[in-house]
């Protein structure tokens, strides 16, 4: 058995750096208020050329997971999660695993196995993210990850030199884990993007992108593999064509993708992560208003991909400034979220799960002393069962504007966006929700 690091098992993602790029300035930060919030009418988009049947909601394993408490605890959680199956992703080295591979010709599985396991036992189509690599690939040292290893170096690019290295070894996970069919290629251009206010190494992650591809389709040539899995960072201001009220998207961003798209040797789908508020921690016009951007980014890799799938490997909305919203505001925005990647035709949308063993925790999809099912959980498994990448959505509107709404033929869901009361009607019919309410109707 080889010795485990202490401080290996909850590793933490890091926040993007912001950007230093100038233009016209978007319009100032709303304050929050009884008003109904900015409204971004998104158009339903066309459904996502994916599989019916496809979940499209789903949750990455992060620190802490289910398999991380006890056995019974692992069975209750993995219960509550088969009763609605989604997809559930998985990172071979960091956020809640060791290192895979501590030595060139010695693999360590313990902990990916562990959270297969889990993935398996509670239904979920498993999907995992190829990174990070192990510390001799990038001028560590050969055997287990160190504390200072996992502190200062998890992110750390592998050296060109290695490059071939991670490629096998990332052959060697699709191998193992014949089950898994689903493989996104590193973890948003870490290594690759240190400043984020100057280019990003797109060649370097591309030629990695590259080896890896051709590794695990020659391994497996049934497995889908996806990339650049790059951060859409935005900011108030800035040069690039992608912007709205919600901001700028980074131009050293859309460089890249372009860059990798145009030279990659393929791809079943694409990915990319990002946030509602800009590098600044800005949410323009307001929290709701922001949510725009997912669209927006959305819609524009849709179009310039020839309409690939389009997978959200993490997304975020609330504050990075220390306020804690009351829990039906975090909700809320949360719902409003999902429904602009709905709308817009996102194949995939992974909650970036952050789990905890003990205490109160918001966010969390399940509860880190009982395992009972927890509000964000819940509104997870409700849209992976009622607005899978199938589902036909149709244009229901509400008479508040207060009022979002997403509906298909049996099933609609009302976001109130306003921290007042409204009544409104929807669908001919007359709703009443409280501040910030989510309500499911039946049609």
């Amino acid at each position: 058995m080889i010795a485990l690091a202490a401080g290996a098992v909850a590793m933490a993602l890091v926040a993007g750096c912001s950007s230093a790029d100038t233009a016209d300035e978007a319009p100032p930060v709303a304050r929050q208020s009884a008003t109904p919030p900015a409204v971004l009418d998104t158009a339903i988009g066309k459904a996502p050329p994916v599989d019916p049947t496809w979940p499209r909601w789903g949750l990455t394993h992060t620190g802490v997971s289910a398999n991380n408490v006890t056995e019974q605890f692992e069975r209750v959680v993995a219960g509550t999660l088969a009763r609605t199956p989604m997809l559930q992703n998985q990172h071979i080295m960091g956020f809640g695993a060791l290192n895979p591979q501590p030595r060139p010709k010695e693999f360590y599985w313990e902990d990916l196995d562990s959270r297969t396991n889990l993935m398996r036992l509670s239904g979920g189509t498993q999907i995992m993210t190829l990174c990070c690599a192990p510390d001799w690939m990038k001028g560590g040292p050969e055997g287990p990850t160190s504390d200072v290893g996992w502190s200062e170096h998890l992110e750390d690019a592998p050296y060109p030199k290695h490059f071939d290295d991670f490629a096998k070894l990332s052959a060697a996970v699709a191998t193992k884990y014949r089950d898994v069919k689903y493989f996104m290629v590193w973890n948003e251009f870490k290594g690759f993007w240190k400043d984020h206010s100057k280019p990003a190494d797109f060649k370097g992650y591309t030629e990695l992108y590259n080896k890896v591809y051709d590794a695990v389709k020659a391994a497996r040539p049934d497995a889908m593999v996806g990339g650049p899995y790059l951060g859409f960072d935005s900011n108030r201001t800035g040069k690039s064509e992608l912007r709205g009220p919600w901001g700028v998207v980074n131009q050293n961003a859309l460089d890249a993708f372009e860059y990798w798209f145009k030279n990659k040797k393929g791809a079943d789908f694409v990915v990319v992560d990002g946030a509602s508020l800009t590098d600044a921690h800005e949410m323009l016009p307001d929290a709701f208003g922001a949510l725009g951007k997912f669209s927006a980014v959305t819609t524009w890799l849709r179009e310039r991909t020839g309409d690939m799938p389009v997978w959200w490997s993490e997304w975020y909305f609330v504050p990075e400034d220390k306020t804690t919203w009351p829990e039906p505001m975090r909700l809320a925005v949360q719902a409003a979220s999902m429904i602009e990647f709905a709308k817009s035709g996102a194949a995939t949308a992974l909650y970036w799960n952050p789990q905890t063993k003990q205490g109160t925790c918001q966010g969390c999809m399940w509860d880190p002393g009982t395992g009972a099912e927890l509000p964000t959980g819940k509104l997870i498994a409700d849209f992976a069962t009622w607005f899978p990448a199938g589902a036909k959505l149709e244009p229901v509107t509400s008479s508040d504007p207060g009022v979002r709404v997403l509906a298909q033929p049996r099933r609609l869901l009302m976001v109130n966006t306003v921290d007042a009361e409204i009544t409104t009607t929807v669908d001919g019919r007359s709703f009443t929700l409280l501040p910030h309410e989510i309500k499911w109707s039946d049609r």
